[in-house]
């Protein structure tokens, strides 16, 4: 086989999340976004003595386990992962992928809980970040998710399982009214053009929506008359502010150079286990209201003996797991290294009238090197990169006997546990919470005991 030649083979087998493994001619070959069972066209890229490198270029005949599409976009759209997997197949690749990353890093798990489904499989999302762009180059402006596999592409989704119904509501008549307007989305080549993305999020508990529109500065818009197009739309939530994001960075990603309110307010409340928490429109909140409530529930749930003993939230984001444990703890202590967060993190104590809760903004690492005060419990909840080594050892030294352990990488938390394990720490149980369906993330959280530490 020669380079640019095509293929058509039946995938093996499969790792996680979406690689198949095929062969063709005693040759090796991966096939990015194939599960198994699936009969696919592939392009040549690379050929070898024992391995191919290929393209998928498509599906010619779907696995026998597999379902109708979650939406009709699912050949398409980079959004999901597994738009035509039964929800319990899902469910059981996510918990054997926890496994498989415990049992590949030796770690000696005294109980794993399984992995407890989301409370609701579809339009369970209340951020959506859109974006502005084009198909197919002088094609049609698009406002939606970037294409699967093509990061400068731009897909409409009009029937997205995984967001609120108002959404694509909005979306599409955000897309009437620069249409009617004429004026252009911004071109990431050439860095021309006005509207970037489009912001969405909503308070579960209230119905309320906030509308961020993100553009670039240089052109001018009636923005009176797109928040009275806006306002006039059946929705089943409540639009409660529309804001306008001045974004003129060349980088493809959302930032904030200014900010102004179009209508409404810059905000709205959300609750989590009877706390109120601020979210404004770069706030950093998790995406999924309900799953959230019920893996911060089990998380803190993990130490009973929470009453009278100082803990340490690390990577303490904006601070929701800190407020529960302040409601019973003497005192926490939150580390953040993103100061944006941080500030949210006080502004919401303060809301919630603790005054127990303390949060520092800054690199774990350095922030722990500079405490004087020493923590009973630790909490962990890193990004996917998981702690690093530094942090980790710095982490480990405080000896305290009980250690929680929330992720949202298997990997990661694999190979840091395998080193707590190492250090004297036993991992008494493990339990996977699946917080976002259709999509390849998976949230664990461990519980470690480190009874009778050395000082």
């Amino acid at each position: 086989m020669k380079k640019g030649e095509f293929l058509r083979v039946k995938i093996e087998e499969q790792r996680y999340p979406n690689e198949g493994i095929a062969h063709f001619d005693g040759r090796r070959i991966k096939v990015d976004g194939a599960f198994e069972g699936q009969t696919v066209d592939v392009k040549v890229l690379k050929s070898g003595e024992k391995r191919m490198k290929v393209k998928n270029m498509g599906i010619v005949e779907r696995a026998p386990y597999e379902t109708a599409p979650a939406c009709s976009f699912s050949d398409v759209c980079g959004g999901c992962t597994f738009p035509t997997l039964p929800y319990e197949t899902q469910v059981g690749m996510k918990r054997q992928e926890v496994l498989d990353q415990l049992a590949k890093n030796n770690v000696q798990a005294g109980e794993f809980r399984g992995i407890e489904a989301c409370p609701r499989i579809t339009e369970y999302r209340n951020k959506m970040e859109f974006t502005f762009g084009d198909y197919e180059i002088g094609g049609k402006p698009q406002l939606g998710m970037h294409k699967k596999g093509r990061f400068m592409d731009v897909i409409t989704v009009s029937d997205c399982v995984i967001a609120d119904r108002d959404f694509q509501t909005i979306v599409q008549a955000t897309l009437e009214f620069f249409d009617e307007a004429g004026l252009p989305h911004y071109h990431k080549k050439d860095h021309s053009g006005f509207q970037r993305n489009l912001i969405i999020r909503k308070s579960e508990k209230h119905r309320q929506l906030l509308v961020n529109l993100v553009t670039a500065t240089g052109y001018e818009m009636d923005e009176a008359e797109f928040a009275k197009k806006l306002l006039e739309l059946p929705l089943q939530n409540e639009i409660i502010g529309i804001t306008h994001t001045f974004n003129d960075r060349v980088a493809d990603s959302v930032y904030c150079d200014s900010i102004q309110t179009i209508w409404g307010q810059d905000y709205y409340y959300e609750e989590i286990l009877g706390l109120r928490f601020k979210v404004t429109p770069f706030s950093f909140f998790q995406t999924n209201t309900e799953a959230a409530e019920r893996l911060y529930s089990y998380a803190v749930g993990l130490i009973p003996e929470l009453e009278g003993k100082t803990v340490f939230d690390l990577y303490s984001g904006t601070g929701t797991i800190s407020q529960i444990m302040a409601l019973r703890a003497k005192k926490v202590v939150g580390i953040e290294l993103v100061e944006e967060a941080v500030e949210a993190a006080r502004v919401n104590a303060e809301l919630n009238g603790l005054v127990n809760c303390e949060f520092i903004a800054g690199d774990v690492f350095k922030a722990l090197d500079r405490m004087e005060e020493k923590p009973d419990i630790i909490v962990v909840d890193p990004p996917r990169a998981g702690i690093l080594p530094k942090a980790l050892r710095k982490i480990l030294d405080y000896k305290v006997d009980t250690i929680v352990y929330v992720s949202c990488n298997p990997l990661t938390l694999a190979q840091n546990l395998a080193v707590m394990q190492e250090e004297g720490y036993r991992v008494e149980s493990v339990k996977a919470f699946d917080n976002f369906p259709y999509t390849k993330h998976v949230e664990t959280v461990a519980l470690l005991r480190g009874e009778k530490m050395d000082d």
